[in-house]
């Protein structure tokens, strides 16, 4: 399935500014080689962990990868517009707030990257494990960690969950 490729096209042209191979991307990311030429040709859309730990290898926001162009401030995002991230548009930006939607069954490798994150629990329920230890989200609940400690999350109940995100990461 082709999507389009914005994202794709951002992280190739960054690798190729910085002289990099799809491999040497692959080896200072920890994501694999066919997850990253995945992305790049449009292939598949991103999940956030991997694209986390892609920009942090090639030293820029993730919102440098989500953003299409900008907006003065305050940056307004409605209720029901489609939207990964909630600050798009607003390069000098500190955090990225997100919204992800899990779907239902789906799970993903625990992840770890430097920075800090927030997350508040808006739909369904999210088990967070941290450290190897779960912990089940409610709507309305909320968890702060370190991203440097192995992580993931999953919907659980057979149905997609919602959360909402704010991730800082040092450049």
């Amino acid at each position: 399935m082709r999507v389009e490729n914005k994202i794709g096209q951002r992280i190739s042209a960054f690798r190729e500014k910085l002289g990099m191979s799809i491999a040497d991307l692959a080896e200072k990311s920890a994501v694999s080689e066919i997850t990253i030429a995945a992305l790049e040709s449009g292939e598949s859309l991103p999940a956030i962990g991997p694209l986390t730990r892609i920009s942090r290898a090639l030293g820029q926001r993730l919102g440098t990868f989500t953003d299409d162009q900008f907006k003065p401030d305050p940056i307004i995002v409605r209720a029901g517009e489609e939207s990964l991230s909630l600050a798009a548009g607003k390069p000098d930006r500190h955090m990225d707030p997100i919204r992800v939607v899990l779907p239902a069954n789906a799970s993903h490798d625990p992840v770890s990257f430097e920075g800090e994150a927030f997350v508040v629990c808006f739909d369904g329920e999210v088990e967070l494990c941290y450290d190897g230890k779960c912990t089940v989200l409610r709507r309305g609940d909320s968890a702060f960690f370190n991203c440097i400690v192995k992580h993931s999350w999953r919907a659980l109940g057979g149905r997609p969950a919602c959360v909402y995100v704010v991730m800082f990461q040092p450049i």
